[in-house]
């Protein structure tokens, strides 16, 4: 058994899904995986299936009909995890851009550090990306500043999608209330998670982009993140 779930959402991931379901299972600590599948054509979940005999009981698998963002793959993965027992639920993305040996690092601020949501940050020292375009990190490192400015949270890296979360964090999140499915979903669930009082720790990471399959990243995606970090601010000065 393990009180440690992560989660993996993919969409076409044929190329990585083998790789970094091993490569979490080759750690120290025993961590459980959850791949939520948004019926890739390549198969990524059928080639899933076919890991499962070998990873009884710790490899698991939620086909969704289609793909429709982000987010709601996530909260699928995290509605699943809170039926189940589990402690301590990650979000991680299956292209090695978060690296699997910094599982242990955000397991242990939560478990061992006080922490409710640890993140893996890329910017809580200096700015710590491989392999990115200088405007790609100008417009995440900037994305982030922006997010600082107008909500006031303290997190860095307000946009990672490496983060562990204690099972009362999102116990005490109204998931169903969960507005955006791209990137700011990222953001609103920390946003949300500040608001209530948790705690939140940045680990730092090393993050190196994919070398394998495409990137999801999208005009419309960026588009939710500036303009819903402004609407998330207004709905959090109305619900006091």
């Amino acid at each position: 058994m393990s009180d440690a779930l992560v989660i993996i959402p993919t969409y076409n991931e044929i190329e990585n899904i083998e790789a970094i379901i091993r490569t979490v299972f080759s750690q120290e600590k025993v961590f459980h995986v959850l791949v939520v599948d948004d019926n890739s054509p390549d198969k990524t979940a059928q080639k899933v299936e076919g890991l499962q005999n070998e990873f009884e009981n710790q490899l698991f698998l939620l086909k969704r009909d289609k793909k429709n963002g982000l987010g709601l793959a996530y909260i699928a993965g995290f509605e699943w995890a809170l039926k189940q027992s589990y402690g301590y639920i990650f979000e991680m993305d299956a292209d090695f851009s978060h690296n699997p040996k910094d599982l242990i690092r955000l397991y242990n601020a939560c478990a061992a550090d006080g922490a409710d949501v640890s993140v893996g940050s890329r910017y809580v020292k200096g700015i710590t990306v491989v392999n990115w375009p200088m405007s790609r990190i100008l417009l995440s490192y900037g994305a982030s500043r922006y997010v600082r400015l107008i909500t006031r949270m303290k997190v860095k890296d307000s946009t990672a999608g490496f983060v562990c979360y204690k099972r009362e964090v999102l116990k005490v999140l109204d998931l169903t209330k969960i507005k955006f499915v791209g990137y700011a979903f990222q953001i609103e669930m920390k946003f949300k998670a500040h608001k209530k009082g948790f705690k939140i720790m940045e680990i730092p990471v090393i993050f190196k982009d994919r070398v394998k399959g495409k990137s999801k990243m999208s005009g419309s995606i960026i588009s939710e993140a500036i303009f819903g970090v402004i609407s998330l601010k207004l709905k959090s000065l109305f619900d006091k």
